[in-house]
Protein backbone atom coordinates (compact mmCIF):
# COMPACT_ATOMS: atom_id res chain seq x y z
CA UNK A 1 0.00 0.00 0.00
CA UNK A 2 1.03 3.61 -1.04
CA UNK A 3 0.77 6.23 1.31
CA UNK A 4 2.25 10.02 2.74
CA UNK A 5 3.97 9.72 5.86
CA UNK A 6 5.00 12.78 7.57
CA UNK A 7 5.30 14.41 4.15
CA UNK A 8 7.34 11.66 2.65
CA UNK A 9 6.09 9.07 0.24
CA UNK A 10 5.72 5.30 1.85
CA UNK A 11 5.29 2.07 1.30
CA UNK A 12 4.38 -0.92 3.32
CA UNK A 13 3.15 -4.34 3.13
CA UNK A 14 -0.87 -4.43 4.73
CA UNK A 15 -1.73 -7.77 6.26
CA UNK A 16 -5.12 -8.39 6.00
CA UNK A 17 -7.11 -7.31 9.16
CA UNK A 18 -4.04 -5.27 10.12
CA UNK A 19 -4.97 -1.45 11.76
CA UNK A 20 -3.61 1.54 10.99
CA UNK A 21 -1.35 1.88 14.61
CA UNK A 22 -0.24 -1.62 14.00
CA UNK A 23 1.00 -0.57 10.48
CA UNK A 24 2.46 2.45 11.95
CA UNK A 25 4.53 1.18 14.50
CA UNK A 26 5.34 -2.05 13.50
CA UNK A 27 5.70 -1.59 9.46
CA UNK A 28 6.97 1.94 9.96
CA UNK A 29 8.65 1.98 13.23
CA UNK A 30 6.95 4.97 14.27
CA UNK A 31 7.09 4.84 18.38
CA UNK A 32 5.02 8.19 19.17
CA UNK A 33 1.48 6.55 18.30
CA UNK A 34 0.72 5.00 21.44
CA UNK A 35 -1.61 1.65 21.84
CA UNK A 36 -3.77 2.13 24.95
CA UNK A 37 -7.07 0.16 23.95
CA UNK A 38 -6.47 -1.36 20.24
CA UNK A 39 -8.85 -2.49 18.89
CA UNK A 40 -11.66 -0.45 21.03
CA UNK A 41 -10.95 3.27 19.14
CA UNK A 42 -11.82 4.64 22.95
CA UNK A 43 -8.42 6.21 24.60
CA UNK A 44 -7.27 8.42 22.03
CA UNK A 45 -3.28 7.37 22.71
CA UNK A 46 -3.04 6.36 19.01
CA UNK A 47 -4.10 9.93 17.21
CA UNK A 48 -2.80 11.14 14.31
CA UNK A 49 -3.78 12.93 11.30
CA UNK A 50 -4.94 11.94 8.48
CA UNK A 51 -5.27 14.56 5.47
CA UNK A 52 -6.06 17.27 8.04
CA UNK A 53 -8.16 15.97 10.54
CA UNK A 54 -7.68 13.85 13.77
CA UNK A 55 -7.94 10.41 13.57
CA UNK A 56 -8.25 7.40 16.12
CA UNK A 57 -5.75 5.12 14.10
CA UNK A 58 -5.98 1.89 16.16
CA UNK A 59 -9.72 1.32 15.47
CA UNK A 60 -9.40 1.66 11.57
CA UNK A 61 -8.26 -1.15 8.62
CA UNK A 62 -4.97 0.11 7.41
CA UNK A 63 -5.70 -0.46 3.73
CA UNK A 64 -8.37 2.40 3.99
CA UNK A 65 -5.49 4.90 3.93
CA UNK A 66 -4.28 4.30 0.58
CA UNK A 67 -2.83 7.45 -0.78
CA UNK A 68 -4.04 9.04 1.89
CA UNK A 69 -1.57 11.82 4.16
CA UNK A 70 -0.66 10.54 7.38
CA UNK A 71 0.89 13.18 9.94
CA UNK A 72 2.45 11.61 13.38
CA UNK A 73 4.55 13.53 16.14
CA UNK A 74 7.55 13.33 13.88
CA UNK A 75 6.20 14.49 10.89
CA UNK A 76 5.27 17.77 12.77
CA UNK A 77 7.76 20.74 11.88
CA UNK A 78 11.08 20.84 14.68
CA UNK A 79 9.94 24.30 15.42
CA UNK A 80 5.90 23.01 15.86
CA UNK A 81 7.55 20.18 18.32
CA UNK A 82 9.57 22.69 20.09
CA UNK A 83 6.66 25.22 20.74
CA UNK A 84 4.28 22.07 22.24
CA UNK A 85 7.16 21.13 24.46
CA UNK A 86 7.46 24.42 25.46
CA UNK A 87 4.47 25.00 26.12
CA UNK A 88 3.36 21.65 28.13
CA UNK A 89 6.48 22.25 29.89
CA UNK A 90 5.05 26.01 31.39
CA UNK A 91 1.80 24.33 32.17
CA UNK A 92 2.56 21.23 33.71
CA UNK A 93 0.01 18.68 32.23
CA UNK A 94 1.96 15.56 31.90
CA UNK A 95 2.86 13.33 34.47
CA UNK A 96 3.51 9.60 33.08
CA UNK A 97 3.11 11.14 29.21
CA UNK A 98 1.78 8.50 27.54
CA UNK A 99 -1.38 10.15 26.36
CA UNK A 100 0.73 13.44 25.18
CA UNK A 101 1.64 12.22 21.61
CA UNK A 102 -2.36 11.29 21.13
CA UNK A 103 -3.02 14.62 22.83
CA UNK A 104 -0.83 17.01 21.17
CA UNK A 105 -2.24 15.44 17.43
CA UNK A 106 -5.84 16.26 18.40
CA UNK A 107 -4.68 19.35 19.45
CA UNK A 108 -2.14 20.34 16.05
CA UNK A 109 -5.63 18.95 13.88
CA UNK A 110 -7.84 21.15 16.27
CA UNK A 111 -5.30 24.48 15.48
CA UNK A 112 -5.25 23.81 12.39
CA UNK A 113 -8.41 24.15 11.82
CA UNK A 114 -9.59 26.61 14.49
CA UNK A 115 -6.16 28.75 15.72
CA UNK A 116 -7.69 30.99 18.61
CA UNK A 117 -10.24 28.10 19.64
CA UNK A 118 -12.04 28.72 23.54
CA UNK A 119 -11.50 27.09 26.24
CA UNK A 120 -14.56 25.05 26.00
CA UNK A 121 -13.65 24.34 22.05
CA UNK A 122 -10.31 22.70 23.49
CA UNK A 123 -12.35 20.61 25.95
CA UNK A 124 -14.30 19.59 23.53
CA UNK A 125 -12.07 18.36 21.07
CA UNK A 126 -10.06 16.78 23.55
CA UNK A 127 -12.72 14.72 24.80
CA UNK A 128 -11.59 11.25 23.32
CA UNK A 129 -8.14 11.84 24.37
CA UNK A 130 -8.02 9.52 28.26
CA UNK A 131 -5.64 10.77 30.98
CA UNK A 132 -5.13 8.96 33.56
CA UNK A 133 -2.63 11.04 35.43
CA UNK A 134 -4.22 14.22 35.34
CA UNK A 135 -7.29 16.63 35.18
CA UNK A 136 -7.62 17.85 32.16
CA UNK A 137 -7.11 21.71 33.37
CA UNK A 138 -3.47 21.86 32.92
CA UNK A 139 -3.58 20.18 28.92
CA UNK A 140 -6.49 22.72 28.82
CA UNK A 141 -3.89 25.29 29.39
CA UNK A 142 -1.51 23.82 27.66
CA UNK A 143 -3.16 24.06 24.18
CA UNK A 144 -4.40 27.48 24.65
CA UNK A 145 -0.77 28.73 25.44
CA UNK A 146 0.09 26.99 22.10
CA UNK A 147 -2.62 28.75 19.90
CA UNK A 148 -0.61 32.31 19.17
CA UNK A 149 2.99 30.19 19.14
CA UNK A 150 1.27 28.45 15.98
CA UNK A 151 0.16 32.12 14.24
Amino acid sequence: MDFTLNGVPASADVRPGEHLLEMLRDRCGVRSVKDGCAPEGSCGACTVIVDGKAVVSCAQPAERFAGRAITTQEGLPAAGRRMWADCFVAAGPSQCGFCSPGILMKAEALLTERPAPTEDEVREALAGNLCRCTGYTKIVEAVLAAAPGRS
